[in-house]
């Protein structure tokens, strides 16, 4: 599994991998009171990409990502 730092490689990798193979693809987002972070993931059992956010600002990237991939994948149902 791979961390990645920047917010805009998360959100290409993510994108790239659901457009390559989205019958695969899972979003997972887990928040971690004790520290304040929120953990993104995304795999399509291959491979694995990860963002840690850990402050505020961050909250409405996550929002954007995560209302147009989950919009998508419920879409294509």
């Amino acid at each position: 599994m791979v961390f990645v730092k920047n917010w805009e490689d998360f959100e290409i990798a993510a994108e790239n991998m659901y457009m390559a193979n989205p019958q695969n693809c899972r979003y997972t987002m887990k928040y971690v009171h004790s520290k304040g972070h929120i953990l993104l993931k995304m795999t399509d059992n291959v491979k694995c990409v990860q963002y840690k956010a850990e402050n505020m600002p961050d909250l409405k990237k996550i929002e954007k990502i995560t209302s147009n991939l989950v919009g998508h994948m419920a879409s294509k149902e």
